[in-house]
């Protein structure tokens, strides 16, 4: 037990107590220690480490390493294929929690998906998040109009993605979260990294980074992991409804529930495009506002919110 009466020291800003030891240590409730950061030598030192393992190896890494660890989702093959290892690395007091962002634009074949996977994996914890005073697709439109991703695309990533992901961070103390993200999936993910740190400093992993499509869909038969029918239909990466294009089918009436009008504006992804090519049908955006948290839409809240905040101060001088 450490005396109350014991002399304080302070060592780059960590404060402890002459014990035996004479160190800061995690185990003790009257030490003062930092959150969790990595500097960027040691960032790029971990990278050059992590990128010679296969996947279970980086999830290993993590759950020794990585203390309040999440796995974020929307249920497509990397992420299934990432929850499916680590169900059969860890035992079911060390599962990770999935966080799902339940946009409420999610074809119909996701939401049963997502009920299949609660199934399969009982021993695992799902959060959902949706938009903010938001239950039903109906109310997301009474409120903030009819088809927002065309009216205000950067609006429309905020409410239904940034801003839930933000809230369910917060709420469940994340501090470091599993991504689906990998390299062959292109665009600006071609060049990421195993380990990267958002601008909120949010360290963000992709445990499947160099494995190729081909990889992911061989584990997923392998283990017969539960996947989005979707795929069978023609599709490589599924999103909502609105802004995701596949194959075309010999039977419209078979595609997913959105609108004729979205399903004969759509054309089919081609031989050799990136998989994420068939998302955000005749535009250069290739992220959603999850991995782009500094759109201009975000910059204009926080922006917003600095000067409603200076406001305050000035009436209150």
């Amino acid at each position: 037990m450490i005396s109350s009466s014991s002399p304080e020291y302070e060592y780059d800003g960590i404060l402890t107590r002459d014990v035996e030891s004479g160190y800061a240590s995690g185990s003790s409730s009257e030490v003062s220690m930092p959150d969790l950061y990595f500097t960027k030598p040691h960032l790029k030192f971990l990278n050059q480490q992590l990128h010679g393992l296969e996947p279970e190896g980086i999830l290993k890494w993590c759950l020794m390493t990585l203390p309040a660890l999440h796995q974020t989702t929307a249920f497509g093959l990397t992420g299934l294929v990432t929850l499916d290892m680590l169900s059969r690395l860890t035992e079911p007091s060390r599962r990770i929690d999935l966080i799902f962002l339940d946009t409420l634009h999610h074809f119909e074949e996701t939401l049963s998906l997502v009920e299949q996977v609660k199934r399969r994996y009982p021993n695992v914890t799902l959060h959902v998040y949706k938009p903010q005073g938001c239950d039903t697709t109906a109310g997301f439109s009474s409120k903030y109009g009819e088809r927002l991703w065309e009216t205000d695309e950067q609006m429309y990533d905020w409410v239904a993605k940034v801003e839930p992901a933000r809230r369910a961070y917060s709420e469940l103390q994340v501090q470091a979260v599993l991504t689906g993200r990998r390299k062959s999936q292109g665009g600006k993910r071609g060049d990421m990294d195993i380990i990267e740190i958002d601008e909120t400093g949010l360290i963000k992993v992709n445990p499947l980074a160099n494995w190729s499509f081909q990889q992911v869909q061989d584990y997923i038969k392998e283990h017969d992991v539960p996947y989005n029918q979707l795929l069978d239909r023609g599709y490589k990466s599924i999103g909502d409804y609105h802004s995701t294009q596949y194959v075309y089918l010999s039977d419209p009436t078979s595609k997913a529930s959105c609108s004729l009008t979205d399903f004969l504006t759509s054309r089919p992804i081609k031989e050799g495009e990136d998989e994420r090519a068939g998302r955000w049908k005749g535009q250069e955006k290739t992220e959603c506002g999850i991995h782009n948290p500094n759109s201009a839409y975000a910059r204009f809240l926080q922006e917003d919110e600095a000067a409603k905040a200076s406001a305050v101060a000035v009436a209150s001088a």
